[in-house]
């Protein structure tokens, strides 16, 4: 099964403007690890903006 195109842009842009990382190294994970990635920056996001905090 392939991985819709638009989504893997989504997740690849998002991953590195928060992290700062490849594109190289973020098709290089695997899809369940780069999805765990986006899920944990949002997390973080979330609660930084319910405390307050610049997201």
């Amino acid at each position: 099964m392939t991985h819709p195109a638009r989504r893997l842009r989504e997740e690849s842009a998002y991953l590195a403007y928060h992290f700062h990382w490849s594109h190289a190294d973020i098709l290089g994970l695997p899809h369940g690890e780069r999805r765990a990635w986006v899920r944990e920056i949002a997390r973080i996001n979330t609660s930084r903006t319910e405390q307050g905090g610049i997201p």
